[in-house]
């Protein structure tokens, strides 16, 4: 995974360098947008995440992990942001990454009905000898040994053509099944395409708004 993470940082520094930032009202440090998490209140009053960044409104920003979701919701830091009484809900934070994972499993949907998923041990073997793979992914709870396996095959071959090697195993066996439409989808591999980059973004949020900011 760390190549992977890598990989991302450094797109983010690339384009960070020349897009807009955002200030995190809880750290005050300035990221660019697709490393915060942007709020909005309804006309009830109460704040509803703005995980697409689309919503009309005043948007405050939070930095895009749990524990600084975590900070804003204790600190009340959204109602002094926005200079006025706001309704917060108390299980914010994990409300985030729920709407995180339907994120992620929506764009693994999509990946699939453009063709672009494979199933099934030997198969993702095959695609990733044939140099077609972009990513493997395993159920969180699959066995060591067969993941092991594929990893290394799959490392070997994308640090040989000089590419990143895309893993994710944050996603469980039930998980990937029913995004795929498939039963007991323990490893899948993805090909080249816009639905699978897409799939990998939206991926690499949720883990890291799991892991933490920093987390590689």
């Amino acid at each position: 995974m760390g190549a992977e993470s890598n990989e991302l940082h450094r797109e983010r520094d690339a384009a960070e360098t020349a897009g807009p930032r955002r200030r995190c009202i809880v750290s005050r440090l300035e990221r660019a947008p697709d490393d915060l998490i942007r709020f909005v209140v309804d006309p009830t009053g109460t704040l509803v995440p703005d995980i697409a960044q689309k919503l009309p409104g005043r948007g405050v920003w939070v930095t895009a992990d749990r524990a600084s979701v975590a900070a804003a919701v204790k600190g009340n830091a959204f109602a002094k942001s926005l200079k006025r009484s706001v309704s917060v809900a108390d299980d914010l934070p994990e409300a985030i990454e729920t709407l995180s994972l339907r994120r992620v499993l929506q764009a693994l949907s999509l990946a699939n009905k453009s063709g672009l998923v494979t199933t099934g041990f030997e198969k993702v073997e095959a695609l990733i000898a044939r140099g077609r793979a972009v990513a493997v992914l395993h159920g969180s709870d699959a066995a060591e040994d067969g993941r092991g396996k594929l990893d290394r095959k799959f490392s070997a071959i994308q640090r040989d053509r000089g590419k990143a090697a895309h893993i994710v195993d944050w996603l469980t066996i039930e998980q990937l099944s029913l995004a795929i439409g498939r039963s007991n989808v323990v490893h899948a591999g993805l090909t080249q395409g816009g639905a699978s980059k897409r799939f990998l973004s939206e991926a690499e949020r949720l883990r890291r708004y799991r892991s933490g900011f920093g987390a590689s």
